[in-house]
């Protein structure tokens, strides 16, 4: 389990870098568009970067999944546990194990939808429209994502969870 947790660690700092890279070229392009209207003041012309909207979008959509294995991983998900909150540990650890099972199996379940729209896209030859890059490797980094987010959850659910603290059993 500790190898799947650093690689979920690495693979989070990497879609931080993914991100970075969002941001300079963003920035990149705003700061092309302020020079552009300086420039126009004297009958210059500055453009943007053609091209940005794609970069955007094919990049985003693959750093955004990269983030939920090391969130897992840190049991950093959305839990609501209104009707759990009294209900004996033995219960908790159960429905925690049972959920788990789940987020695992909703991981794989959208990895493989995924991994059919990676499939469709390349056998389409479908390209990003201003740049003309081909968008099915940008699948790669979020069935990646899918699939190490599974790997954690059930791992998890098959590890022994630590004693509750005592604030948490008596209310």
């Amino acid at each position: 389990m500790r190898v799947i947790v650093a690689a979920a660690r690495l693979w989070a700092m990497l879609g931080g870098l993914v991100l970075l890279a969002i941001v300079a070229v963003t920035a990149t392009n705003v700061g092309a568009f302020a020079l552009d209207r300086l420039a126009r003041l004297w009958g210059g012309e500055v453009g943007g970067l053609p091209g940005y909207e794609d970069f955007v979008r094919l990049a985003i959509g693959a750093a955004i999944p990269m983030f939920l294995p090391w969130c897992q991983a840190e049991r950093g998900h959305l839990a609501v546990d209104l009707f759990l909150a009294r209900a004996p540990a033995g219960l908790k650890r159960g429905i925690d194990r049972v959920s788990l099972v789940l987020m695992a199996a909703m991981a794989l379940f959208l990895a493989y939808w995924m991994a059919n729209g990676l499939i469709e896209s390349r056998s389409d030859g479908a390209l990003s429209p201003v740049l003309g890059w081909p968008v099915w490797p940008f699948y790669a980094g979020g069935i990646v994502s899918l699939v190490l987010w599974a790997a954690i959850a059930l791992g998890q659910a098959v590890t022994p969870l630590p004693p509750e603290p005592e604030a948490a059993r008596h209310g």
